[in-house]
């Protein structure tokens, strides 16, 4: 019969890593005599970082002796004591390859469910002191596994564990584990996990969206979508940087000129969806070097030449060069349209807001629902200084009037002497989350927002408590989205800048949307050490090539891995927590 060996507990604490402050729990102690299990916790113990750790569904963790005996002759180690892997109960018996999902057992007084398989991430490196550990739990087969508390109660080191009942299905944790991090990813299974109740609703939404990649077919880029779904929509429509011509340059504001590409051959060009962006490369100049950078499309989709509309920026480099030096006739190095802020076909209504520039993601959304004419209520919210700050003015009033089910709302800040009130704009001042809360938006709309970040935040706040759920508030930021470093104790933001010291004599690194290109310095393990010395916002949870959140787009270039990913990424994608340049590359960070 299976027994708990040690119940091990532990708060907690900061702890010293890379030069940085690690916020954890992951260290355990044994603890004797009895202690309560309660709906979130074992009493005296607490998860350091709540995103990815503990909640009802993974309220206790569980490992067994057996894997402590495989990995200490595996990693020839003698060292480890009870709670070594983060465990709050260390078992004798309930083995990953034998134990189900939805599984029942009773301990002492407490009635345990399983929920799902551990998520690894670097923590359980950090504690082994051995950074491949994240990887090696998925790879070996030896996760370890969650509890639910059904029921809850006091229990002891060296009391038995009673199965008292079968999980549906009888999916083993080691099969769970394996069908979301492992290349095989087999539909019948899948189906089968979906149907398992306990399964917990992060797993359950993982496994519908490997499902959803399934039963898109070959147009799917590969990757695995439920680990990182923005890597798995459709393959890029061409690999790296080709040459286009600007066709037409066009002033859209005082501040804003719209390029529009074509092929240089004339073709047409591949469809763009409505909200993606281009990313181009002004070649090096007298002016100064390379620049690479990405605009949002703002042109009709599907159209055969792509309209990018640039800003001009005070300090800003590319925006500078486009304004004063870029004319008809030039060529500019372009990677195929990207995003995954897109408009989602549907009958709900639409909300398009933006403030600015941000316009420019939401004017082709725009032009895509005129184009197909749509009878959907669509709501137009755009805030802008005044008259000649307004890019798109009398292009999107044409294109709403297209419409049937319109709603406008258009802020200037400060409106000009010129400005018309009730013919150029409709209110004074900022569009903010005071105004929407008085017109009466729709709550079962989708609403995309694109702008500065207090302005997507405060709108978020105003949509939220209309009753729009996180599902249906898309939004795109301007320049690099915000990191995740998971449990790394927040310091002051600083924008991007090259590393520290002498410059490399490596492959040129290119981040796009941080508008920063150095050499790369062999010192770096991987590209994603090279861009935390850079301060380029980052988003990782492993750092081992498991969990795939350092999920990068690839614009041009190549990487090698090690050590290889457990899965490879999508097509044009890379995984920067492994990875290194082969050659010049252009990630989208």
């Amino acid at each position: 019969m299976a027994r708990l060996v040690s119940v091990n507990v532990g708060l907690p604490k900061d702890v010293s890593w890379h030069g940085r402050t690690v916020h954890t729990g992951i260290w355990k102690s044994p603890v004797t005599g009895p202690r309560m299990v309660r709906r979130l916790n074992v009493d005296g113990d607490g998860q350091g970082d709540l995103a990815g750790h503990g909640g009802e569904m993974r309220a206790v963790m569980v490992y067994q002796l057996d894997s402590y005996r495989y990995w200490q002759h595996e990693l020839g180690r003698d060292d480890f004591v009870l709670g070594q892997f983060g465990e709050n109960f260390t078992v004798e018996g309930l083995a990953d390859d034998e134990v189900c999902i939805g599984d029942r057992y009773r301990i002492g007084d407490a009635v345990f469910e399983v929920t799902q398989p551990r998520v690894t991430c670097y923590r359980v490196g950090l504690r082994m002191d051995d950074a491949r550990m994240p990887a090696l739990l998925v790879s070996h087969r030896r996760p370890g596994f969650y509890f639910r508390v059904i029921t809850e109660g006091e229990v002891e080191a060296g009391q038995n564990i009673v199965k008292i009942s079968a999980g549906p299905g009888r999916m083993t944790v080691t099969e769970a584990d394996g069908l979301l991090y492992l290349p095989e990813h087999p539909r019948d299974r899948i189906e089968q996990a979906l149907r398992i109740d306990a399964l917990s609703p992060g797993w359950q939404g993982a496994f519908q969206a490997l499902l959803d990649q399934a039963d898109r077919g070959p147009e799917a880029t590969g990757g695995n979508a439920g680990l990182h779904a923005e890597g798995a929509g459709a393959r890029p429509a061409w690999d790296g940087f080709r040459s286009l011509t600007v066709a037409r340059v066009e002033r859209e504001s005082r501040s804003v000129v719209s390029l529009w590409l074509a092929a240089p051959d004339g073709a047409p060009l591949p469809a763009a969806a409505p909200g993606q962006y281009l990313t181009v490369r002004l070649r090096a100049d007298a002016d100064g070097p390379e620049l690479v950078r990405s605009y949002s499309l703002s042109g009709q989709p599907g159209g055969n030449r792509y309209r990018i509309s640039v800003k001009q920026e005070p300090h800003g480099a590319a925006s500078t060069r486009i304004h004063a030096r870029v004319r008809a006739g030039n060529r500019l190095q372009a990677a195929a349209p990207r995003g995954t802020f897109t408009l989602v076909p549907g009958r709900t209504p639409v909300i398009l807001a933006s403030a600015g520039v941000g316009v420019t993601p939401v004017e082709a959304m725009l032009r895509a629902l005129a184009d197909s004419g749509t009878t959907r209520h669509v709501w137009w919210l755009h805030g802008a200084r005044n008259g000649d700050d307004h890019a798109f003015a009398e292009e999107s009033r044409h294109l709403l009037a297209q419409l049937p089910h319109s709603h406008v709302r258009i802020c200037y800040s400060r409106p000009g002497p010129e400005d018309r009130q009730g013919t150029d704009y409709t209110d004074a001042g900022h569009l903010s989350a005071g105004l929407l809360a008085r017109l009466g938006l729709p709550a079962d709309a989708d609403a995309y927002l694109c702008g500065p970040t207090a302005f997507m935040n405060d709108l978020t706040e105003a949509l939220t408590a209309v009753g729009l759920g996180p599902g249906q508030i898309h939004t795109e930021v301007f320049g690099a989205g915000p990191g995740i470093t998971p449990g790394i104790a927040p310091t002051a933001a600083r924008p991007p800048h090259p590393p520290a010291g002498a410059p490399g004599n490596g492959p040129a690194v290119s981040f796009a949307r941080s508008g920063l290109t150095v050499p790369w310095k062999p010192e770096y393990r991987t590209l994603l050490e090279m861009a935390e010395a850079c301060d380029v916002p980052v988003r990782w949870s492993c750092r081992t090539g498991v969990c795939h959140t350092c999920e990068t787009g690839l614009l041009g270039g190549s990487v090698g891995y090690d050590p290889d990913p457990v899965e490879p990424p999508a097509e044009s994608n890379a995984l920067i927590c492994c990875s290194r340049p082969r050659d010049d590359v252009v990630l989208d960070l």
